[in-house]
C-alpha cells in the first residue's frame, strides 16, 4: 500500500532495476541473439531484412526479438513512479541502453555485442563472421558451400 494524496493505494510493481539483468538473461539464452524490427519470416526494416538473410545464408540458428512488440525493450522507459517511492530516478533500460548502440537491429554473439548491420554485414564479407561463429561451436553453412565448389572445380580440371 502507498500513501498517494491522503489516499491508501495498492500497487503492484514490477522489478524494472532488473531489466538489464533481463536482457542480459535473453542473449545469453542461446549463442546467437537478434534485437530486430519484425521477426525473422517477416522483418519489418531493411536493415532487420539484412541480417535475417545473412544468418540464413550461414545456415545460423538465432533467438530472434521484436522490439516493435516491446516499446521498453526496444527505448526502456522512465517510471516516475519509482521517484514517488524511492525518491530516486529510476530508469528501466531497453536494448539501446544495455549495449550502448543507438540502431535496431543489434546482434549478440555467446552473449556479446556484435553490432548492427553494417558491421554484421562487413564481417560477412571480410569472413570474420564465420571465424566468429567457429568460436562458439557454429559451422557455417557457407563453409560447405565453399569445400563443394571446390571439390567440384578440382574434379573438373582433372
Amino acid at each position: 500500500m502507498l500513501n498517494v494524496g491522503g489516499r491508501l493505494t495498492r500497487i503492484i510493481i514490477r522489478s524494472f532495476a532488473t531489466k538489464s539483468d533481463e536482457i542480459g538473461n535473453l542473449v545469453k539464452k542461446n549463442k546467437v541473439v537478434v534485437f530486430m524490427k519484425g521477426i525473422p519470416e517477416e522483418p519489418r526494416c531493411g536493415f532487420s531484412n539484412a541480417v535475417v538473410q545473412i544468418f540464413r545464408m550461414h545456415g545460423v540458428p538465432y533467438d530472434a526479438h521484436d522490439v516493435l512488440q516491446d516499446e521498453e525493450l526496444r527505448q526502456g522507459s522512465y517510471k516516475s513512479l519509482f521517484k514517488l517511492v524511492s525518491n530516486n530516478d529510476v530508469n528501466q533500460i531497453g536494448i539501446k541502453e544495455y549495449s550502448k548502440w543507438p540502431t535496431i537491429p543489434q546482434v549478440f554473439i555467446n552473449g556479446d555485442f556484435v553490432g548492427g548491420c553494417d558491421i554484421l554485414l562487413e564481417m560477412h564479407r571480410n569472413g570474420e563472421l564465420v571465424e566468429e561463429l567457429k568460436k562458439v561451436g557454429i559451422k557455417s553453412a557457407l563453409l560447405d558451400k565453399e569445400n563443394t565448389s571446390q571439390s567440384e572445380s578440382t574434379k573438373s580440371k582433372k
